[in-house]
């Protein structure tokens, strides 16, 4: 599919700046090998984490053919990363002659507005503790297991729900002492699903819980 398209492999060092808040999107970047993260940040230098792009996934989705180009956020690359670029151009030529290429590019944005419509509902409708039941189950449901291991440092977990690492350490060890989870170090083991559930006060939660149990 791509010997008539033109690329190139693009090298990013970790913590290399990817691409400024501000900046246009003129390419559409693949992610190749390692993660990019994308950061809101304050005049005051506080950020607040959005989204992370692995392996697989294209950077930008939403910008790439929209009418307003400018990237609200801070890409930023987590660890080192390789990334295949295309101008836009070409990524219209794929649309156009794979389905298969098309149908995954439409779910992608489809995937972008849904995890778009559940930041914005855990950053302004939910309390601290309600985040991290809800992020706990989350993780549960990926892991298809009650007993898994954070992927992320407490302060990357932190930055993602626009908390302190302090609130966010308190929270766990709460839940620790209350039964609902037993905690050591990164591993996780929820003890109490049914209570976890009642934390969150979220019927997402529970849909979360049942679509897993299914």
């Amino acid at each position: 599919m791509m010997e008539n398209i033109s690329y190139q492999l693009i090298k990013i060092d970790k913590k290399e700046v990817y691409l400024p808040a501000g900046a246009l999107c003129k390419f559409a970047d693949i992610v190749i090998t390692g993660e990019i993260i994308a950061r809101m940040e304050g005049p005051s230098g506080k950020y607040m984490q959005i989204t992370t792009r692995s392996p697989g996934e294209l950077m930008n989705s939403a910008f790439i053919f929209g009418k307003n180009k400018t990237i609200p956020v801070n890409l930023v690359a987590n660890k080192p990363t390789t990334i295949l670029r295309m101008i836009p151009r070409s990524m219209q030529m794929l649309l156009n002659i794979d389905e298969r290429f098309s149908f995954n590019f439409i779910q992608l944005l489809s995937g972008f507005c849904d995890n778009l419509a559940r930041k914005v509902r855990m950053l302004t409708l939910h309390t601290v503790r309600e985040k991290v039941a809800i992020y706990l189950l989350e993780l549960s449901k990926q892991k298809n297991s009650d007993n898994f291991m954070l992927q992320k440092s407490r302060q990357e977990i932190a930055e993602s729900f626009a908390i302190q690492k302090f609130s966010l350490q308190r929270c766990l060890k709460e839940f620790a002492s209350d039964g609902v989870i037993q905690l050591n170090g990164k591993q996780i083991v929820i003890l109490n699903k049914q209570k976890l559930m009642d934390l969150a006060h979220d019927k997402e939660a529970e849909a979360i819980s049942a679509r897993k149990e299914e």
